[in-house]
């Protein structure tokens, strides 16, 4: 969501030309037979374009009743506003939109037409026979019987009631904080000591956590690790100053003296203490400690430096014994997120991930023994996200792909499960990638899903059974059509091993004739933390607008990256140089195979941080396939990278691949057109530390490259650089001549605008959801709005005294979210007097 940043360029003194292009191998065109193809990609590339799609994303607005919800259903004559019966799966108006539009033309002495009504959110009353919403700051209340109205004052909504805070009682001594590097116990309100004395700079205490019987008290003890900084240069700074400044901040490299912290037990009955028998935590922050009811025994989950070993210790308290319940070794690495831990209390269980049988599955343990109970799920196929345990049912809903035959493996369905395995049921059987609202009681779901090549549906299903009661929409794509867009294509092919499928897109022009020959560009992110292919329908990608100049544009996931088998991710372990190269060139090979108009003597490839050292590393390990490359932000070297991702994909300790695989290392192996783009402000990839050692090699092994760097961007960039690849590709694919400092003004995939109006009587927090995290936005007060640029299908939330009473999933036809609380109903309302 960062604003387009301000552009800058820089000549700086070097040897090589910088910020000049090589002559292309034959004579340009004229730049005007380039200008409609970009003005075509400028369109593409456009927000305009989401906003010609409708009915995307279905947003239901739940009645107390936990049976009934309304939503708005849009078309490109305007809005109806449906109420769902979901017990049956009936859909009917929900009033009158006729008569409230001559009612409100009335009031207004101004056209209102049934489709444009001027309201976008409402209130039922429980009997659901009136309506009540805000009019030019004023409450409307509309009878469904006999159509007349009245002003209200602004009603009082049932909003959650604000839980007490417990605060502990004056009685609840003795009490801990830290100060000056050690641990004081307050005794009482007025008497405290130091509970510790050996603490100092260099050997600090942390954190602690007290037993719930207060007798034990469990400490982690700090040895600071080295913490050296990088910096970044602020050629521009923000007090008008013409001198750049330094900005410097701390950043872990592969192989610094990190954190070590140990676990201190203290008997505060006894007052002794004792260092744990335990291994110390060499990676990540002091583990959270968990008591277990007896106040002696307490769990912790630690990461060994490497991520070769993950365990989930118990410990005695009295004794200072530590024990592994669940011990999760792998020789490669054990992968995040596929590190998933619940305790049952109540049956002494635990529900662990483990990637151990070679996919990512769910396992039932004994929490007193630490075996294996039962696999909850297995099959080739892998678990991407636990979303509830209902430990009374013993039931799991979960995520997950590569179940469903005869689809893309890499698809998000939605599943239920019973503790032991039994009862696997799929809610979500479309073809497609997937997203689930469940009504508030849990009855019932909205299931919308969509693929590259198919438009969102959306469908009403019953939780107990799956059964589908109604579809509630299927999005309108036709003034996209009529643009000239066309869709991509899903396509497949063996990898390098000739066996294992690998998954990717085709984008071609909106005038494409399967006649000629295309030059291709790859857009690589070859990240092993995910799986970047687009899965699901968009009408703006940036993909499709560079398509738009002439080139036909692939994206695919390769082996070493995730969400498929164990063995497929494991190629990038101490092996990222890799890239998936062997299944990207195979993948092509097929493609161009299949469609001739794919010509693989012509191919370029694109990437943004790491996609940007494997762009790059295109030119220097495969010239004889890859010709052209734009590398933007690229983490050119994993020595001088952050630490957590190359030490969990290149190993630890930091061995002689990371050299081997250095683009700083290989740069005199480079051939090709190069062009290297980075931010002077990016604090994720050091720009000094990467491109510019990288820049170095370059010179010194006397090799051509161009480069833009760009003074005030950090790690992302605006539509200057968007239309600076273009003209790249342009020139050494096309041998054309680009328009002349074509202003691109508009950039990104799905960016939209949109308004936040808070119509409580109360301040509200917005959360944008982003996965499992929630980011405060904004907190606006009663009557406030604001206006936020974010992307459609992206998420809100609304939340009032640590409530959420309002959701928001962002389409191009809502521009507005009025929020009122959900499952709310107008309530006994007083007259207001008219204006």
């Amino acid at each position: 969501m960062a604003l387009p940043w301000l552009i800058f360029l820089l000549w700086p003194p070097f040897a090589a030309p910088l910020l000049t292009h090589s002559c292309p191998s034959s004579p340009p065109s004229s730049a005007n037979t380039m200008l409609p193809a970009y003005q075509r990609a400028a369109q593409f590339n456009s927000e305009a374009m989401g906003r010609l799609v409708t009915n995307a994303s279905i947003q239901p607005h739940w009645l107390p009743d936990g049976d009934h919800f309304w939503y708005a259903f849009h078309s490109p004559k305007g809005t109806t506003f449906i109420l769902v019966d979901a017990s049956t799966g009936r859909l009917e108006p929900a009033f009158d939109a006729s008569k409230v539009a001559h009612l409100l033309a009335r009031i207004t002495d101004k056209p209102v037409l049934p489709l444009q009504l001027p309201f976008s959110n409402f209130l039922y009353t429980p009997q659901r026979d009136a309506i009540a919403f805000e009019l030019a700051g004023k409450w409307l209340r509309i009878s469904l019987k006999d159509y007349s109205y009245r002003y209200i004052a602004t009603p009082k909504l049932s909003l959650p009631a604000v839980a007490p805070t417990q605060k502990p009682s004056p009685s609840a001594y003795p009490q801990f904080y830290l100060a000056n590097n050690n641990i004081v116990m307050r005794i009482s309100a007025n008497d405290e000591k130091p509970l510790t004395t050996d603490g100092n700079a260099q050997n600090t205490y942390s954190a602690f956590s007290l037993s719930p019987n207060r007798r034990y008290l469990a400490a982690w003890r700090t040895v600071p690790g080295e913490h050296g900084e990088m910096y970044n240069v602020v050629s521009v700074p923000s007090n008008g100053s013409l001198r750049p400044t330094l900005r410097a901040y701390p950043y872990d490299l592969p192989g610094d003296r990190l954190d070590i912290h140990h676990l201190i037990l203290f008997d505060l009955q006894n007052g002794t203490e004792q260092e744990a028998k335990a291994d110390p935590i060499d990676w990540g922050g002091p583990p959270e400690i968990r008591w277990q009811p007896d106040g002696q025994h307490f769990t912790y989950l630690q990461t060994y430096r490497g991520y070769h070993r993950v365990c989930l210790y118990e410990g005695d308290a009295a004794t200072g014994a530590v024990r592994p319940l669940i011990d999760e070794r792998s020789n490669t690495f054990v992968y995040p997120p596929c590190n998933y831990l619940k305790f049952l209390d109540s049956t002494h269980e635990i529900i662990w991930a483990s990637e151990r049988d070679g996919w990512c599955h769910l396992y039932l343990i004994d929490e007193q023994t630490g075996k294996v109970k039962n696999q909850i799920t297995k099959g080739p196929w892998v678990v991407r996200s636990v979303l509830d345990v209902d430990a009374e049912h013993r039931r799991i809903l979960f995520t997950a792909c590569g179940r469903e035959p005869n689809q893309n493996p890499y698809y998000i369905h939605y599943y239920e499960v019973n503790f032991d395995g039994s009862g696997l049921r799929c809610l979500t059987p479309g073809n497609g990638q997937h997203t689930l609202q469940f009504s508030p009681n849990h009855r019932f779901y909205l299931d919308t899903y969509s693929r590259v090549d198919m438009p969102p549906i959306t469908e009403l299903r019953r939780t107990s059974d799956g059964a589908l009661l109604c579809t509630l929409a299927k999005a309108d794509v036709s003034r996209l059509l009529a643009t000239g867009w066309r869709f991509p294509e899903p396509f497949h092919a063996k990898g390098r091993d000739g066996k294992t499928d690998i998954w990717g897109v085709i984008y071609r022009p909106s005038n494409f004739n399967p006649h000629k020959k295309y030059p291709v560009i790859e857009d690589i992110y070859a990240g092993p933390q995910d799986s970047f292919t687009p899965l699901s329908f968009s009408a703006q990608r940036a993909d499709q607008a560079l398509a738009e100049l002439g080139f036909i544009v692939v994206q695919m996931d390769g082996m070493g990256t995730a969400n498929r088998s164990k063995a497929f991710h494991d190629v990038c372990y101490k092996n990222l140089g890799d890239c998936g190269f062997p299944d990207r060139i195979a993948w092509m090979k097929a493609a161009a195979a299949k469609y001739p108009s794919l010509d693989l003597t012509r191919v370029g490839i694109y990437g943004m941080s790491a996609g940007g050292y494997e762009s790059a590393h295109a030119l220097l390990v495969h010239p004889e396939f890859y010709k052209v490359a734009v590398s933007m932000a690229g983490n050119h070297d994993s020595r001088t990278d952050k630490v957590w991702w190359n030490e969990l994909w290149m190993g630890y300790p930091v061995g002689p691949q990371y050299a081997a695989q250095s683009n700083v290392t290989l740069a005199s192996k480079l051939q090709g057109h190069l062009l290297l783009i980075h931010g002077g402000l990016d604090d994720n990839v050091n720009p000094f530390a990467s491109t510019m050692q990288f820049v170095n090699a370059l010179i010194q092994a006397n090799k051509d490259f161009d480069m833009l760097f760009v003074p005030e961007a950090g790690h992302g960039f605006g539509p200057y650089v968007q239309r600076r690849m273009w003209d790249y590709f342009v020139q050494h694919l096309l041998h054309k001549k680009p328009p002349k400092e074509f202003l691109l003004t508009q950039g990104g995939d799905n960016g939209c605008t949109v308004t936040f109006r808070n119509l409580l009587d109360q301040p509200v927090k917005i959360y944008w959801i982003n996965g499992s995290d929630r980011v405060l936005y904004h907190t606006l007060l009663p009557g406030q709005s604001v206006v936020q640029h974010s992307f459609i299908g992206h998420q809100w939330e609304a939340e009032v005294n640590g409530h959420v009473v309002a959701q928001y999933t962002v389409a191009a036809e809502s521009p507005l979210w009025e929020i009122l609380p959900e499952t709310t109903y107008l309530e006994a309302d007083s007259p207001a007097k008219s204006p």
